[in-house]
């Protein structure tokens, strides 16, 4: 999730660089001019966008364990290096091609004005994207009260078993043998050592206690993964865990406690770094309204993934339980949204700049316009990236991806609609002179 989130941040600063120097080309400036000025334009962008992830990712470090720790150092690291490399590698291969003489395009007929001439009032549509963002709200509060969420092994518990088999197999191949038997039951398959050792953990009948029940899932993972090893096996040669060599080698029944520690120093976590976000975008844009905008929303993306996971768990075809995985891909989205949200902010600040006599509505509609091309390139290209992870990742991790493809489009939709539009109104309220 950490390297995912690195990737799309990666790609983001790119093309706020290709963006700026497209403006500059289309103002008539020379090749050599229009890339100094781009990337000098850029670099205010790109900074603070990379620096509220970081925020995130150091809070999430602190205060998280286990998991979230992990996330929180792929993501810094990550973020350290593909800052580097926006800045200085990036500038260093165009410095050179210059030099070189060769020709360097940023479009091409199709693409060199696309979204260039936009006058969109977003603020105008803000009741209506009010509207919709309150009902998809009340959707989720309505379906986790009646519906509630499908918990996963990490925290609910369940019973695991290592099985070792007589030559390397996949964790597909064993999932795909289980799924007939558990078929109705959630259970995870992943490696376990070498490769020829697996972790199933299921929650098949786990409140029952008794040998009976043990004794009925030992002969259902018999019955499914016997054919998967080479040599024939007795079932009692498969579930003899005291000294076989190969078939269920230890079993134990799996309690919730720690990940239940996990989901309280996350949420907690999450809850310091919105605070962190909040009083950064406050200081860096001289006004509190835009870090309330940037955290509400942020709120509301988290929220309404969550929500969705409610409403859809149980009639779509792939696994959409709540485990540390789902907790991933909740930080991927605020780290993504924050960023996103960053950028058109430091548009808005600079158009606030370059044009102090024009009121703020007028501003902001003409910074979001003017970030159009790069939201939908941004965007689309994580999109493009996900949705491929998802149609051919392998169906252990489809149900991550897929709280992904949502928070990317969630994240993109509430920085247009939701976040600048309540800054913008938080504004007007304080200060009626900014209408």
């Amino acid at each position: 999730a950490g390297i995912v989130l690195t990737m799309g941040m990666a790609v983001d600063a790119n093309v706020i660089i290709y963006e700026r120097v497209k403006e500059e080309l289309r103002a008539g400036k020379g090749l050599a001019l229009s890339l100094k000025e781009g990337f000098k334009n850029a670099m205010s962008a790109i900074i603070d966008g990379n620096l509220t992830t970081l925020i995130t990712g150091i809070v999430l470090f602190i205060f998280g364990t286990g998991p979230v720790q992990g996330f929180a150092t792929t993501l810094i690291i990550g973020i350290l290096t593909s800052l580097f490399c926006a800045i200085f590698i990036t500038r260093l291969i165009f410095t050179g091609m210059l030099n070189k003489g060769w020709k360097i395009r940023f479009s091409n007929k199709y693409t060199e004005n696309f979204l260039a001439h936009t006058h969109i009032d977003f603020i105008k549509l803000r009741h209506i994207t009010y509207i919709i963002s309150i009902a998809l709200v009340v959707a989720t509060v309505v379906s986790l009260a009646t519906r509630g969420l499908s918990y996963g092994v990490d925290f609910s518990g369940g019973r695991a078993f290592v099985v070792r088999f007589d030559r390397p197999v996949t964790a597909n191949e064993v999932r795909e043998a289980l799924q007939p038997v558990f078929e109705g039951s959630s259970y995870e398959v992943k490696q376990f050592g070498k490769e020829n050792q697996m972790r199933i953990v299921t929650q098949y009948k786990y409140d029952d206690a008794g040998d009976n029940v043990t004794a009925e899932i030992d002969k259902m993972l018999y019955k499914a993964l016997a054919p998967l090893n080479d040599e024939s096996l007795t079932e009692d040669e498969f579930v003899t865990t005291a000294t076989n060599p190969v078939g269920i080698i230890s079993s134990d029944k799996v309690g919730p406690s720690v990940a239940h520690d996990i989901t309280v120093n996350s949420f907690i976590a999450v809850l310091f770094s919105l605070l962190a976000i909040g009083i950064y975008i406050m200081l860096r844009f001289k006004r509190w309204q835009w870090g309330m905008g940037g955290v509400i929303s942020l709120a509301h993306d988290a929220i309404i993934t969550i929500g969705i996971f409610s409403m859809l768990h149980g009639l779509l075809p792939f696994n959409m339980e709540i485990d540390q995985s789902f907790i991933a891909a909740i930080l991927t989205i605020i780290g993504y949204s924050i960023n996103d949200k960053v950028v058109i902010f430091d548009r808005i600040r600079e158009y606030q700049t370059l044009y102090p006599k024009r009121n703020i509505k007028d501003n902001i509609n003409n910074a979001i316009n003017s970030t159009l091309t790069r939201t939908i390139n941004t965007s689309g290209t994580t999109l493009v990236v996900l949705l491929a992870i998802f149609l051919f990742g392998g169906e252990g991790i489809r149900g991550f991806v897929f709280a992904l493809l949502f928070g990317v489009l969630i994240s993109t939709y509430s920085t247009v609609f939701t976040a600048t539009p309540i800054a913008y109104d938080l504004i007007r309220r304080k200060e009626p002179a900014a209408k």
